[in-house]
């Protein structure tokens, strides 16, 4: 099939990419003149791993997508066009759909009679409608349907997650449409191609090979917008709700890990995304709990739930702020490294990354930081000239004489540390503020530390009843 993806950020390159591994012809638009220049010789603009093999995979296929600059070379291929263009959020916390809305307008212009236009973008509920309205409204003779099918990638298991879903949703309000894109996904539903290894990821092999037929969620266009917001909103309030437990586990002693491990094998509950700690970040949570409570305030509904699950998850931050002054009292003139700057694992997005809120607090507290990532040292620099940090490559140079370490990002390097040699390079209270809970907490004080976790903490051992 033809194939439009007009974007190229995260959603955009690694569903272009996707498609044309699996034999699509694919033209991709975005107006970064450099970003494209660079896509046309295979350099990726964004850290996902192994997004750049895959893409060149496919120029032994003779499927290398187009990619251009150019919008009417871009939309008049496609039999279906993908808009992935972003929704950043306002001050207000309402999406900004000026680039969707520029989106509508050019694809007005270049569409093809027959074009089905799909809103892959994170978009409010009723944007279908709206992007309906705005290209009949500039393009009054185009032939045209309209169709929502909301994306559910993990920045770095982008590749996996397109490849090997756990749904496909699609939202029309016609069958021409419907039957075309279940054409499209054709291969994913019935999982009828290989992939290399590399786009697999170890942890799901075994989820991998038991998924025999992928499910094809076909509804109205609304409801597949609202199942995007849903989704997100009710995992950001599952990482909430446990870290709300943990503030109390602190209280009275339990661990968090033991306790959330007991409710998440409730088959009714799950285990996944119930790991307490500093909180949810990144590009989708955020903007999209925010969106769903904007909606619901537009129809003067007060929706408790999702404000709670934003303020749980902002104030995770400054309670690592809170637990440092309480073992350190005065954090002026204390050096502090942070392990971690991008929001999560595997990605160098920055984008509401509890890091920079934790690394600032401090600095204006008066402390010392240094800090470390494996990928997002650059971006941080880029992004962020103003931060005060001071930047190291090597891990173990970076503890050397701190009086604290703060792991932020889990990464597994850092779960790969020696902390026996951490310990003995660092100075004063040897802190380790273990803000992922990937660490032992009775290892870490055998060690030495003075171990401060997420709703846990080392449990002195006791000696036998005789």
């Amino acid at each position: 099939m033809k194939i439009s993806v007009i974007g190229t950020g995260y959603v955009g390159l690694v569903t272009a990419t996707c498609f044309a591994f699996l034999g699509h012809d694919v033209a991709c638009l975005d107006i970064d003149e450099k970003k494209i220049e660079g896509l046309k010789n295979g350099e990726i603009p964004i850290y996902e791993p192994n997004l750049d093999k895959l893409l060149e995979s496919t120029k032994a296929t003779g499927k290398f997508p187009i990619f251009t600059t150019d919008p009417e070379e871009a939309i008049s291929h496609g039999e279906v066009i993908f808009i992935a263009v972003g929704t950043p959020p306002k001050p207000n916390g309402e999406p900004d759909l000026k680039y969707l809305e520029a989106c509508a307008e050019t694809i007005a212009k270049h569409a093809k009679d027959d074009a089905i236009i799909i809103n892959k973008s994170t978009v409010p509920v009723g944007s279908g409608n709206w992007v309906y309205m705005l290209i009949e409204h500039a393009n009054p003779t185009l032939l045209f349907h309209v169709a929502s099918n909301p994306e559910f990638l993990r920045e770095g298991s982008a590749i996996f997650d397109t490849l090997y879903p756990d749904r496909i949703v699609i939202g029309t309000d016609g069958d021409f449409a419907k039957t075309k894109l279940a054409e499209l996904y054709r291969p994913l539903i019935e999982q009828e191609f290989k992939a290399p290894e590399y786009c697999h990821r170890p942890e799901f092999i075994e989820a991998k090979a038991a998924k025999s037929k992928i499910p094809f969620i076909a509804t109205d266009i609304t409801s597949a917008e609202m199942i995007k917001y849903s989704a997100n909103s009710f995992l950001a309030m599952k990482i909430s709700f446990a870290n709300q437990v943990a503030n109390i586990c602190d209280l009275v002693g339990a661990d968090i890990v033991e306790v959330m491990n007991g409710i998440g094998s409730d088959s009714r509950i799950g285990a996944k995304f119930l790991n307490a700690g500093i909180g949810w970040g990144g590009s989708c949570f955020g903007k999209d709990v925010h969106a769903l409570i904007k909606i619901a305030e537009e129809y003067d509904y007060k929706p408790d739930l999702l404000t709670a699950t934003c303020d749980v998850n902002y104030r995770q931050r400054n309670l690592v702020i809170k637990k440092l002054q309480e073992q350190m009292k005065i954090l002026k003139g204390k050096r502090i490294a942070l392990l971690g700057l991008a929001f999560k694992p595997n990605t160098d997005d920055l984008r509401d990354a509890p890091a920079l809120d934790i690394a600032s607090a401090l600095i204006k507290l008066g402390a010392s930081v240094s800090v470390h990532d494996p990928i997002a040292m650059p971006n941080c620099k880029k992004q962020n000239p103003d931060l005060a940090v001071t930047y190291v490559d090597d891990v173990y140079e970076l503890v050397k004489n701190k009086d604290a370490v703060v792991l932020v990002t889990e990464w597994q390097d850092y779960r790969d540390l020696d902390l026996e040699k951490v310990y003995s390079s660092m100075n004063g209270n040897k802190i380790l503020l273990d803000g992922r809970n990937i660490y032992t907490p009775d290892e870490a004080a055998r060690i030495g530390f003075k171990y401060i976790g997420m709703g846990r903490e080392a449990k002195e051992s006791k000696p036998a009843l005789v």
